[in-house]
């Protein structure tokens, strides 16, 4: 039942805005393909490495396919039919001769056309099955070493060398981790290929590649059967390569993504168009792994303000549900985030954050809602910090969080010391300890300044997306709604990168994602 009295068709009204909103964006995806889209393919196939100077195979043959034929008929055809034709035993050695020069390649009809068509299927089927079987890994797993309650307490870890983030990840998760975010480096959301390998020089973040899944994945694995819970671990799928970097989550069996639908628009200058396109794949392939997704809604808030922005947060969160529900997800995997950010000075600021994150948890009954800790107004006064985090503590046991990424007392001035984990981790479970059940007696006066204030963000958030239903949401992302920042759909990184579908356009990876494979 409702805690704040919310009027139901109103959160229908809500959630009809959001799926009128969302639908153009919808025909947009499934009208145009991208450069990664098409890499995602030759990677769920089992193309792997890369050549001398470290470009990926995927990127060099998708190149080549590119330049001979166009991506209107998608990546698959052509190098399907190359590959049969040429007598080429694999991927591997197809894309090394395409990359000298040394492959013709055609969009084939016909019998020919068939055949490629088998060929492809066999080789992504593969893919898809590696998928299923590491989400049935998962699965034994929980079984056998057990699910933390929640909500579950997540840490990042952030190197830069992917074996020292291992002793890293593992001594948090003895020390009360659930979750493990290993931070991606600076800057690769804006490369447009996915490094190999192990790595060792990332930049206020660790690289995220393939052998740096696998390697942080088996030693997670570990520490979960010497804990007796299992320990999940989260990336982030967004950038220029969401939809590779979310087909190898799903390859080495991540559990959560970092996946918002706008976040990478607002925050990175990546195209529009480019992102709706990746994201809706990747959260295809999100579903299909049983890995549940981070969206970004408390980034807004650290260049908007936190109660005038409150509805752009929540709009968010219903365009995210929609999209994520339409590639798909359940929601179990809609891992919408929000965050304690209201400046501590303003009067009844605590009552406020109340109000918000009630408010989200009450429109989002089953999502495993994810809630960020204050970093705006974080000080170097360390002691007003620690009781900051504390209040956030606080709130997300009064409701009903289920993913808290714990603050630290000194992450506004410096990159925090190990011993600040521990202090953050001691607040934490001291709340959850003294207060974790604080949320079942928690109920609000119907109507007093805690509901009538969500009403009000409520009524705001529909308000607004009338108008982004009127006025499209590109044109929102455009005139600067979310986060302040104007991004209009004709600018940002990778807009190059868009296809439109010809007629006959074909795509193996997304017809097994939906269960439709020839």
């Amino acid at each position: 039942m409702s805690k704040l009295n919310l009027d139901p068709a109103l959160v229908r009204q809500a959630r009809e805005l959001a799926r009128a909103a969302g639908e153009p964006i919808v025909r947009l995806a499934r009208t145009h393909t991208t450069v990664s889209v098409e890499r995602a393919v030759l990677r769920l196939a089992g193309l792997d490495g890369a050549d001398e100077d470290g470009m990926p195979w995927v990127n060099r043959l998708t190149d080549a396919i590119r330049q001979a034929t166009g991506l209107e008929h998608g990546v698959a055809l052509p190098a399907w039919d190359a590959m049969v034709a040429g007598g080429y035993p694999d991927l591997r050695t197809l894309a090394e001769d395409a990359a000298a020069g040394k492959v013709a390649f055609r969009i084939p009809g016909g019998q020919d056309a068939v055949t490629a068509r088998e060929s492809a299927v066999r080789y992504v089927r593969s893919g898809v099955k590696r998928i299923d079987d590491q989400r049935a890994e998962r699965d034994r797993m929980l079984a056998t070493v057990g699910d933390p309650a929640r909500p579950w307490i997540y840490l990042i870890v952030a190197t830069g060398d992917i074996y020292e983030d291992i002793p890293q990840a593992q001594a948090a998760a003895r020390e009360g981790a659930d979750i493990i975010a290993v931070i991606r480096s600076t800057g690769q959301s804006l490369l447009d290929y996915v490094p190999e390998g192990a790595t060792r020089e990332g930049y206020a973040g660790t690289y995220a590649t393939r052998e740096n899944f696998r390697l942080m994945r088996a030693a997670l694995d570990d520490v979960s059967r010497e804990l007796g819970r299992y320990v999940r671990l989260t990336n982030y799928a967004s950038g220029l390569c969401m939809p590779e970097i979310a087909s190898l989550a799903g390859l080495e069996r991540l559990d959560m993504m970092l996946n918002d639908c706008m976040y990478g628009i607002i925050f990175r200058d990546i195209n529009p168009i480019r992102t709706f396109i990746d994201q809706r794949f990747s959260r295809q392939v999100h579903a299909r792994a049983g890995i549940i997704i981070n969206t970004g809604e408390d980034n807004y808030l650290t260049t908007a303000d936190a109660v005038d922005a409150a509805h752009t947060v929540v709009v968010s969160q219903l365009l995210n549900e929609y999209f994520g529900l339409e590639a798909g997800l359940a929601d179990w995997q809609l891992g919408l985030g929000h965050a304690f950010e209201i400046n501590p000075a303003v009067p009844d600021s605590f009552l406020l954050e109340l109000a918000h994150a009630l408010l989200v948890r009450e429109l989002f009954p089953d999502a495993p809602l994810k809630y960020m800790p204050p970093t705006k107004h974080m000080t170097g006064n360390v002691f007003a910090g620690y009781l900051l985090d504390a209040f956030f503590n606080l709130c997300g046991m009064m409701t009903d969080q289920s993913i808290l990424l714990i603050g630290m007392m000194t992450e506004g001035i410096h990159t925090p010391f190990l011993s600040d984990r521990d202090l953050a981790l001691e607040n934490v479970r001291y709340v959850r300890s003294a207060a974790g059940r604080l949320g079942e007696s928690f109920v609000p006066a119907a109507d007093g300044f805690v509901a009538e204030r969500a009403r009000q963000v409520l009524g705001e958030s529909i308000d607004l997306l009338a108008r982004i239903v009127s006025d499209g949401l590109l044109t929102a992302i455009g005139e600067g709604t979310f986060g302040v920042t104007r991004r209009p759909s004709s600018g940002g990184r990778g807009l190059d990168g868009v296809v439109e579908r010809a007629d006959g356009y074909w795509n193996p990876a997304i017809s097994e994602l939906e269960g439709a494979a020839q």
